[in-house]
């Protein structure tokens, strides 16, 4: 067998003392390497799903723009793609006057939020707060916003309101007569300022500085339904437009200003 000289011993050596390093090297340019993809990748993510237009749906009590505020939160709160994954089979909760809300991702820039507010039937005012309830009766917010949309009534009587019970009136029933009138109201797409009730719960419904006696609730489609023709000749008057004797064989119509 030969035997090496001191010069090969060496150049031997040397190369088995560089091959740890050739490796240390290859993994770190691997490593660089793939950072750089990633890197890539997330720019590609962050650029191709970035939002640029929302449609918001189903919102009253709460602007458009405050709606994408509560939605679109966090550092990737305007990624198509982070909003998928974040709100995927989850609604949103504990959100006032919101039951839930959805967010629906129509393309890579566009997403949909559908909000679904609490059916609330009207507001009464309380120590300076306006307390929302439901067609139960039932008091579901207390704000110190008003919501268009939502009729404020008057007329009822009780000395304390208390959020999630319901509103303690003599007669529970008027709760019923109120679902029937904002239903009537939506059917004929003439939603009102105010239901006014008297004491012997006849009816009078406000539009600005229009009042629109009802009287009792007999005959109430036949009363309601001339509303969207008697209306719009109304528009910037005052004054009281009396429907109470209102029947489809009996059409009594008169409107008296300043009253």
């Amino acid at each position: 067998m030969g035997r090496w000289s001191d010069k090969e011993m060496d150049k031997q050596v040397n190369t088995t003392a560089e091959m740890p390093d050739i490796k240390i090297k290859t993994r770190i340019i691997i490593a660089l390497g793939a950072v750089n993809i990633f890197l890539v990748v997330l720019y590609l993510g962050l650029t191709h799903f970035a939002v640029k237009n929302v449609q918001v749906d189903g919102n009253k009590h709460y602007s458009a723009d405050e709606i994408k505020a509560m939605v679109m939160t966090g550092y990737l709160g305007d990624n198509s793609l982070y909003l998928s994954l974040k709100y995927r089979n989850k609604g949103f909760e504990d959100v006032p006057f919101v039951e839930r809300m959805d967010v629906v991702v129509q393309s890579n820039d566009t997403i949909r939020i559908n909000v679904y507010e609490k059916a609330l039937a009207g507001y009464v005012q309380y120590l300076g707060r306006y307390m929302y309830f439901d067609n139960k009766g039932v008091v579901v917010e207390a704000s110190k916003v008003m919501t268009k949309g939502i009729p404020q009534v008057t007329g009822l009587s009780f000395d304390h309101v208390v959020v999630h019970e319901k509103l303690p009136v003599e007669n529970e029933q008027i709760f019923q007569n109120i679902l029937t009138i904002t239903k009537l109201l939506n059917k004929y797409n003439v939603l009102c300022d105010r239901i006014q009730f008297d004491k012997n719960y006849n009816v009078t419904l406000g539009y600005g500085e229009v009042k629109v006696n009802i009287g009792a609730l007999e005959n109430l489609d036949e009363k309601l339904m001339q509303l969207p023709q008697i209306l719009p000749s109304l528009a910037g008057e005052k004054g009281t437009l009396d429907l109470q004797n209102y029947t489809a064989d009996r059409k009594s119509v008169t409107f008296e200003k300043g009253k």
